[in-house]
């Protein structure tokens, strides 16, 4: 079975499933591009827990995880199958790793999760299930967290981390549309990232709270966080240097930029 790249991809604003802007259009086409996984296992920032958890519901309901949205909003549905088996199995690798971990068989796909796995696989066919992320434990720990999951691509399942490139909400309130101009603090520290990513320099991103302007785009960890699993898990096979797959701005606070490695 052909070894899956892992994918950081900023899935936005709830708004982004309706909006009419570029990573939308990225997204709408991503699936396409990637050999078919056989599961799907995403880390979105919309489920923060002091340990590791992993959901092995077998039929995930669609959580409307927001409030203040148009009523398009909470119409969308994304009825893929969970993967309880997979769960399992992911809970056995994190134990051997010495990662604490539980397994919820009740949680369902937050809007970080079934907001881009809905515009990537649209048809809902591809079994998924999501781990939380541990925010106070930092970006080593969900590296590690990566690293054990990596045997997984073997197995045809693509390792997704859904985030936010840059994740200010604290502005939010300027920004009228999403198609406003970025911030000027929003590409200093994108233009870090992608620099980083693509060199492979794990110590520079895992201390990205150094990087210009690092504390007024993420003034909270928990959406960038996500970027350390597939980061990780790409490590693990000696696969370090990322590429760019995907660089726009929405809303002028939160920069749209994907990664793939391997």
């Amino acid at each position: 079975m052909t070894r899956l790249p892992t994918l950081y991809v900023t899935h936005g604003a709830p708004t982004l499933i309706i909006d009419d802007c570029p990573a939308r259009d990225f997204l709408a086409g991503l699936g396409k591009q990637l050999p078919r996984p056989s599961a799907i296992v995403c880390v979105s920032p919309h489920w923060e827990a002091p340990r590791a958890v992993v959901s092995a519901a077998p039929k995930p309901e669609t959580i409307h995880d927001f409030m203040g949205f148009p009523k398009a909003l909470y119409e969308q549905r994304y009825p893929a199958p969970g993967a309880p088996t997979l769960a399992g199995r992911i809970s056995g690798l994190l134990h051997k790793a010495g990662i604490s971990c539980i397994v919820d068989p009740l949680r369902g796909f937050d809007h970080g999760a079934w907001v881009p796995l809905k515009l990537m696989y649209p048809a809902a066919d591809i079994p998924a299930l999501q781990i939380s992320v541990q925010t106070p434990l930092g970006p080593a720990h969900h590296i590690a967290l990566g690293k054990a999951l990596a045997p997984l691509r073997e197995e045809g399942v693509l390792i997704l981390g859904s985030g936010s490139a840059t994740h200010n909400l604290r502005d939010f309130r300027g920004a009228s549309a999403v198609g406003d101009p970025p911030k000027p603090y929003v590409k200093p520290f994108d233009d870090w990232l992608v620099k980083t990513v693509e060199a492979g320099d794990a110590e520079a991103l895992a201390d990205y709270e150094r990087a210009p302007e690092a504390a007024r785009n993420h003034p909270t960890a928990e959406h960038f966080l996500p970027i350390f699993v597939p980061f990780g898990a790409a490590l693990a096979a000696g696969e370090a240097k990322g590429r760019t797959l995907h660089r726009s701005t929405t809303f002028g606070i939160i920069a749209m930029t994907a990664f793939a490695w391997g």
